[in-house]
């Protein structure tokens, strides 16, 4: 085992011998060692003939920079962290899909962690993230741990989040109005004549999206003199199993509801397999409605009315403004997006046979 051991250490250091060093692409291309340095830190550090000899010396040579070394000369590590309360959701990979794209246009490398809707999960991914030597960070939603925003200040890190529009807070985000647009849903559902509502929220626990939805439909309906009873309104996890559920228990219950508001695409889908499971044609004797737009909602049979949420334009916005910040230019703190309403084939006015 030790002569294996041996064997196979000493085979990793011929290839690290081997490898093409910095002095290698100086000799190849004309140039000082020093120069080859300059042009690894910042390109535009030397001559646009000279980038173009080392380049080129790179390339041939097969030359490929140690990152922890670029990072030590340059002080600058060019990586951006983003934390997400789940990875299980597609919105939230479509914007960080936007995100990173953005920023590898510009040379940076992603870091993402998962929070899984916790607080103080949060604040050690950070610590982390900012123990690796992040230059920025993009967090989702308002609600975070006070200690999270004392260490970005304190450390300098330029940071914003996402998801929500909250400028009263006083810190940066680009997002949508959640209670907003989810007021906008409701009210479109009233003016086709609906009154029976049940809502199959998402978990309320830290999740500031959730609370705002939920209070945006609450409150357009108080407005409208109409009041969901306790057991109407439900919780449950971003997942089709247990909204089933939700919808199999408020299915079990007389009267039915003659819509249910879902809290994000997901439930909703689970909610429209279980009608169909029972023989509920929908949108015929119930309405049902989601939030976000996934890509499957639009192809859902039938397809799915839902709020559209701006994640690409989210993650794109994101980008360009840490961006900025790293290079000190200006970038506006407060960018509000808007969520539209997209009508599928999931509502209708309901159906007046149906009981009062």
């Amino acid at each position: 085992m030790a002569k294996e051991i041996a064997s196979s250490r000493k085979r990793l250091q011929k290839r690290v011998s081997d490898s093409p060093k910095a002095e290698d692409v100086a000799r190849e291309a004309g140039v000082s060692t020093a120069t080859v340095s300059r042009y690894l830190a910042n390109q535009s550090s030397v001559s646009e003939k000279r980038g173009a000899l080392i380049q080129k010396a790179i390339e041939a040579l097969g030359y490929i920079p140690h990152g922890a070394a670029q990072a030590l000369a340059s002080q600058r590590t060019k990586t951006i962290g983003v934390i997400v309360p789940t990875l299980d959701n597609a919105i939230f990979a479509e914007g960080i899909q936007a995100f990173q794209r953005r920023l590898q246009e510009k040379g940076f490398t992603l870091f993402i962690a998962s929070s899984d809707y916790s607080l103080d999960e949060e604040l050690a991914q950070a610590e982390r993230l900012v123990t690796r030597g992040v230059e920025g960070l993009m967090l989702v939603g308002s609600e975070h741990h006070p200690q999270l925003f004392d260490i970005l200040e304190k450390k300098q890190i330029p940071y914003l989040y996402t998801w929500s529009y909250k400028p009263e807070l006083g810190h940066p985000c680009i997002g949508f109005n959640n209670h907003q647009a989810s007021a906008r849903l409701t009210q479109y559902l009233l003016d086709l004549g609906h009154k029976d509502f049940a809502v199959v929220s998402g978990i309320l626990h830290f999740n500031d999206r959730t609370k705002d939805r939920l209070e945006g439909c609450l409150d357009t309906l108080e407005k409208a003199g109409i009041s969901i009873p306790k057991e109407s309104i439900m919780e449950c996890r971003y997942d089709l199993s247990e909204s089933r559920q939700m919808m199999k228990k408020l299915l079990a219950r007389e009267p039915k509801p003659s819509v249910v508001v879902c809290g994000n695409d997901v439930i909703a889908m689970g909610v429209l397999l279980e009608a169909q499971h029972q023989g509920i044609k929908i949108p015929e004797e119930i309405s049902v409605v989601g939030f976000d737009d996934l890509a499957l909602s639009s192809h859902f049979q039938p397809a799915l009315t839902t709020m559209h949420v701006p994640s690409k334009e989210m993650g794109q916005r994101a980008a360009d403004y840490l961006l900025a910040r790293l290079e000190d230019e200006h970038a506006s703190e407060h960018q509000e997006l808007e969520a539209k309403l997209v009508v599928r084939e999931t509502t209708t006015k309901p159906n007046k046979k149906a009981p009062a």
